[in-house]
């Protein structure tokens, strides 16, 4: 496979990674062996009490159109007043990109360790995702939007009583090169703490 990325090093690897578009992402994508990979990576992450408060949903390549189908007839049920390039954009959103993997948050409310925490766990695994795509050469696309809280979308994807859409991530090869995006400032995001007087 050729790589996109040349970063050297696992830090120079991390600090390269960036989101790519999905309406911009082509074939390639990681093939069955290489999701796997990914998915195995993604779950390499602090999850407290070792809960595993998260699953993994793979949308394969056949099933794409019937998930447009099913988005556009939940989004069309709960917004029927919606023109048609709103409705385009809703069916097009899972056509995108080569690869699809939703993240379920999975929590386990019995459980002594917080929600907060599980939580957490959850956003760890987003992130661990999308940095082993990168590492394979792959760029990922982290997509919330409307269908993350739509019950009827939930419905349709078989989520179980109490869990929550985390993300819909979109893997595949970069178009175009990708743009370096601003990032903060680190003297503004970090403090030196000082304790009290």
């Amino acid at each position: 496979m050729t790589h996109f990325n040349d970063a050297s090093s696992p830090a120079a690897l991390l600090a390269t990674r960036r989101s790519g578009k999905a309406r911009d992402m082509v074939a390639p994508g990681p093939g069955d062996a290489g999701l796997r990979a990914i998915l195995a990576t993604a779950t390499r992450v602090p999850d407290h009490g070792k809960l595993a408060p998260w699953r993994w949903l793979i949308i394969g390549s056949e099933q794409r159109e019937t998930l447009a189908a099913g988005l556009d007839a939940a989004y069309l049920a709960e917004k029927p007043e919606a023109g048609r390039l709103e409705r385009e954009a809703v069916h097009g959103f899972a056509l995108q990109a080569p690869c699809l993997v939703v993240l379920l948050a999975h929590p386990h409310p019995a459980s002594h360790i917080p929600l907060w925490e599980q939580e957490l766990s959850v956003g760890a695994a987003a992130m661990q995702l999308c940095n082993a795509a990168h590492a394979q050469g792959f760029v990922a696309n982290w997509l919330t939007g409307w269908a993350c809280y739509s019950p009827s979308v939930h419905t349709l994807l078989g989520a179980e009583q109490g869990e929550r859409l985390a993300g819909f991530f979109f893997i595949g090869t970069p178009a175009k090169p990708l743009d370096e995006r601003p990032r903060p400032v680190l003297e503004d995001v970090v403090r030196r703490w000082s304790p009290p007087a």
